[in-house]
């Protein structure tokens, strides 16, 4: 197995944690309940799933993957959204209870290491992962390194600006990326769309109890892929300012590939195929310059844990 790790992710609703070898294999794993809105009870959590995973396995490092800006140094959270933490202090606390080096990450930096080590991203020198769920995060890998930015906060790709003055954003902006193309992004249009096609939107109807404003994305998802056309429609929406974003970013990043993971992109190629057309319909110079790949991520959910016990183990 090599040397053994483990990472954490630690998400609104759930601490997971995992031990994980040096070929990116989940060898065991823990869970508890997020006390989101406390900080020491959230490290107590933390802490615990640790522990039981230590008490059976011989470990070198804890990588811990949270959603929220991470400092230059991966020590401190500088602001968690959905979480308590403001300006904590994380590394050197849970460093000093579990007497283990430990390492902090951004979850979605944690979650594109782990697809260029481990998964669609094996062997390309320059990837962007774009981490479309709820909302959207990313993380750049640029020949074998994370780019972090001068702060520690790069890759907030949900936050770029691609419609003036739109949609109103939970970070307070308006009209950022992650509100067109998002898993709330996808919801919001399905449920317009079936409101006011109802007879388009039968099986998501269906679905949803003959309710627009009870559909879920697992059931525009599911309605797709049973041929119903809001749900394909709306799949088609999404791609497309999904590609759009993508060219805006191949404009400055230049990437040989991008990896669309999240929740949203188990849809597969529902969402790839409108993204692919977009993106070649959208970049700058298009015609005189090679295209970037458009792959879907490999690992799925815990591709954020497999990511942050793997930075622990090379940076720790």
């Amino acid at each position: 197995m090599g040397t053994l790790t483990i990472g954490v992710d630690i998400g609104g609703t759930k601490v997971a944690a995992g031990v994980v070898d040096d070929q990116g294999t989940i060898v065991a794993t823990a869970h508890r309940d997020t006390p989101a809105e406390d900080v020491s009870r959230i490290e107590d959590a933390i802490a615990t799933a640790v522990g039981e995973l230590t008490s059976k396995y011989d470990v070198a490092a804890v990588g811990i993957g949270a959603a929220g800006f991470i400092d230059a140094q991966r020590a401190t959270v500088m602001f968690a959204p959905n979480l308590a933490w403001r300006d904590e202090p994380l590394q050197a606390t849970l460093a000093r209870r579990l007497a283990l080096p430990v390492v902090v990450e951004n979850d979605a930096n944690a979650a594109a290491w782990a697809e260029v080590r481990f998964g669609a991203g094996r062997g390309v020198d320059h990837v962007v992962a774009v981490t479309v769920g709820t909302g959207i995060g990313g993380g750049i890998v640029c020949n074998g390194r994370l780019l972090r930015g001068q702060f520690g906060a790069a890759a907030e790709f949900g936050h770029v600006t691609v419609v003036p003055d739109g949609r109103r954003c939970g970070c307070g902006l308006r009209g950022c990326w992650e509100q067109y193309v998002s898993g709330r992004a996808l919801i919001r249009e399905a449920q317009e769309l079936a409101g006011h096609c109802p007879d388009r939107a039968a099986e998501l109807l269906r679905l949803a109890g003959g309710r627009p404003d009870n559909v879920t994305g697992a059931m525009v998802t599911q309605a797709a892929h049973a041929g119903d056309a809001v749900a394909l429609q709306c799949f088609d929406v999404i791609g497309m300012w999904l590609g759009r974003g993508l060219a805006g970013l191949a404009a400055i990043l230049d990437p040989g590939l991008f990896i669309i993971g999240g929740g949203v992109s188990a849809a597969g190629e529902m969402l790839r195929a409108p993204a692919v057309t977009a993106f070649a319909a959208s970049l700058t110079g298009r015609g005189y310059r090679p295209l970037a790949e458009l792959r879907m991520a490999q690992l799925g959910p815990e591709a954020g844990l497999i990511g942050a016990a793997d930075l622990a183990r090379v940076t720790s």
